[in-house]
């Protein structure tokens, strides 16, 4: 019936709105983790976007099955169902096993949150500007003091909001401050104090017998794929790598 053929095709071209949309969504939200966060939050936005991922190509497939349900092969549909079903089932079952392991990956962002790219429009509306000079340079001494005297970057979990809380500093002016004056995402900014650490560890001649497994976890990282992708942006090196070339230069 054409009638049907018709709520088909508007119920997948709503879908793919939707699809995009929520790739759109789980952009802002990645820009929001790496300006806020520097630990296990950024594992939440990976999650999303690899379940996005796998939803997109079950439609796909879906969307494969009802072309072949009205074309002049419609065995090759009940095939692609039967293979919908079996997936769908090892899909529910990933889910499940992710949400019972990791609950921390399905907290939502703070709502509270702006992009900097938000603030500095803001910014820019209002006078007069709410961060001089002469302010920015004191808080940036008060932040670098800060992170070299408490090592706050250690913590594996350390968000803007708790540097924020202890050298009161607003959230809103320290975010400008990191992601917008220094340049670099939070999420970048204290990855590089967490490389300087393990780096001064791996120079530690009485320290060759530590893994860079326990390097990781002691200065701040929790995944070896984490800390190996930092390590490697700071130094051009793996970790491996690294500790290799200061035992070759001490021979």
């Amino acid at each position: 019936m054409i009638e049907f053929q018709f709520n088909h095709i508007l119920i997948h071209i709503q879908i793919v709105f939707y699809i995009i949309a929520v790739f759109r969504v789980l952009r802002k939200s990645k820009k929001l983790y790496l300006e806020n966060y520097a630990g296990k939050n950024i594992s939440s936005y990976n999650w999303l976007f690899q379940f996005t991922i796998v939803l997109t190509a079950i439609y796909m497939v879906v969307l494969l099955k009802n072309v072949f349900k009205f074309s002049d092969y419609p065995y090759i549909s009940e095939w692609l169902k039967i293979s919908l079903l079996v997936s769908s089932l090892f899909i529910f079952c990933w889910y499940l096993f992710k949400a019972l392991n990791n609950p921390e990956l399905f907290r939502n962002i703070d709502s509270k949150l702006k992009l900097v790219s938000e603030i500095i429009s803001e910014e820019k509306n209002s006078e007069p500007p709410t961060t001089d000079e002469r302010e920015y340079h004191e808080e940036l001494l008060k932040l670098k003091q800060y992170m070299e005297k408490e090592k706050p970057f250690l913590n594996s979990s350390l968000t803007i909001q708790d540097i924020s809380n202890e050298i009161g500093i607003p959230v809103r002016n320290l975010s400008l401050l990191i992601n917008h004056q220094i340049g670099q995402h939070f999420y970048d900014f204290v990855n590089t104090y967490r490389i300087e650490n393990a780096m001064d560890i791996l120079k530690d001649r009485t320290k060759t017998k530590v893994t860079i497994l326990e390097i990781l976890y002691e200065v701040g990282f929790n995944s070896k794929s984490s800390f190996n992708t930092a390590f490697k942006k700071h130094t051009g090196n793996t970790p491996t790598q690294y500790r290799k070339y200061l035992n070759n230069s001490h021979l």
